[in-house]
């Protein structure tokens, strides 16, 4: 009787307090709006991303002559996004197997992992001493390597190529690293400042951290050569830098995934400490699946067990664990012969198109009436071509002639194809003609 009443009286109380009259709220809601009031005045507008803001200028631009030349994505001669046969292949494997949907432990999928540092670091990679996670592609893993180094290498500044990928500076100071830089190219020249590099590397303090692409540099797509690897690396050991390799175009910037990963293996094997964040996202096309992973050279099976625990606490709290699609494509592709020869041979096939519209660009703009030297673009290798363009030519491509491109006159090569390649060399000639490309 007594939980009856009781009941009764609660029941009252909160239709009591539910009434209009006496409802009482934090966020009282307005009369005319009928939502809450503006809670969030105080929020400041975002700039907006430089590169992903182009591209939704791009999809809104209703000219029919628009190109898209800025985003970092594989398209196939047609212009269209291009899943790999080996991906769908390896998708109907995954779905033969009946794979389920659970989730990957903190550090991933431990074979997926196997095979990804297997594929950067060598058949014969001593897996044993190097620690390995998955990670949320590159990004995922510059992010993670920035906060492992913040904590565990406390004190040392890591030093950015000028130009370098926009994100990098960004994450870095999120991780709240000390961001320096490095002279890397040399736009009086349009190549490698191989001079200022040296020395900029040779006044860093003593083992500070060396951000290198492993190949295929972005934006400029200019590599170092095997000699200026070789001086570079005689340097890092004297001034005992550690490298941190992004490596984000493996196999998609020669096609030959083998020679895409010499510099970071010739690092390993000269005994510097080195650190890698490795993405599959442009070479095995996997945008859109957040597949990478983040590892680090140690000198022992039992250094290595400690960093893969400190590795699992900042992923932890961070985002728990990592998504499980991508991951597994990589790893049934790598697991099964057939399918890796019918990747590497898709691989090459996208950087031997790329290439080949480098080679034709060229010819366009000469054929064009264009008399500058525009041989840096064939030298180039990867997914971009850095053009020499200046600011205010970029923007004369976009405003004049729907060609979307960042105003660093980066241009995605992987963007042209034969329905537009003369409509995009004419209009580079119209907006360089007579005007330097060099010193931009």
């Amino acid at each position: 009787f007594k939980s009856v009443l009781i009941m009764r009286f609660a029941m009252k109380f909160f239709a009591l307090l539910t009434s209009s009259s006496l409802l009482v709220s934090s966020f009282p809601v307005t009369a005319e709006t009928g939502k809450l009031p503006a809670v969030w005045n105080d929020v400041p507008m975002g700039p907006p991303d430089a590169i992903l803001g182009i591209a939704q200028a791009f999809r809104a631009c209703e000219d029919e002559r628009k190109v898209n030349v800025c985003v970092g994505a594989y398209r196939d001669s047609s212009g269209k996004p291009w899943v790999l046969p080996s991906v769908r292949a390896a998708e109907d494997v995954m779905l033969k197997a009946n794979e389920n949907k659970e989730y990957l432990g903190i550090d991933g999928d431990p074979a997926f992992v196997e095979k990804a540092l297997k594929f950067a670091y060598g058949a014969d990679a001593a897996l044993d001493r190097i620690a390995g996670v998955q990670t949320l592609s590159g990004t995922g893993a510059c992010r993670i390597g920035g906060e492992f180094l913040a904590q565990f290498y406390p004190g040392k500044p890591i030093y950015l190529p000028v130009p370098t990928w926009g994100n990098h500076h960004k994450i870095f100071a999120e991780c709240g690293l000390d961001v320096q830089t490095y002279r890397y190219y040399d736009r009086s020249t349009n190549r490698l400042n191989l001079e200022g590099m040296m020395e900029d590397l040779r006044s860093a303090p003593e083992g500070s951290i060396l951000l290198l692409h492993a190949c295929a540099h972005n934006p400029t797509g200019c590599d170092p050569t095997v000699k200026q690897w070789g001086q570079l690396i005689e340097l890092i050991k004297e001034k005992q830098h550690l490298v941190f390799f992004d490596s984000a175009y493996q196999g998609f910037a020669s096609g030959d995934a083998e020679a895409d990963a010499k510099a970071l293996r010739r690092v390993v094997d000269e005994g510097l400490p080195v650190m890698l964040a490795q993405s599959f996202a442009k070479n095995f096309g996997l945008y859109g699946e957040r597949c990478g992973t983040l590892s680090v050279v140690c000198s022992d099976s039992d250094q290595k067990e400690k960093v893969m625990s400190q590795l699992k606490c900042i992923i932890r709290p961070m985002y728990s664990s990592p998504p499980k699609h991508g991951s597994s494509i990589v790893r049934t592709v790598l697991s099964d012969p057939g399918l890796t020869k019918q990747y590497y041979e898709e691989c090459e096939s996208m950087a031997q198109r790329i290439q080949a519209m480098r080679m034709r660009l060229v010819d366009a703009l000469k054929d064009a009436g264009s008399t500058h030297d525009w041989s840096h673009v064939t030298q180039q290798i990867g997914m971009f071509a850095f053009t020499g363009m200046s600011a205010e030519m970029c923007d004369q491509l976009t405003d004049e002639y729907a060609i979307f491109l960042t105003r660093d006159g980066r241009i995605s090569i992987a963007g042209l194809n034969d329905d537009n390649l003369e409509y995009v060399a004419k209009a580079i000639h119209a907006v360089t003609d007579g005007k330097s490309i060099t010193s931009n």
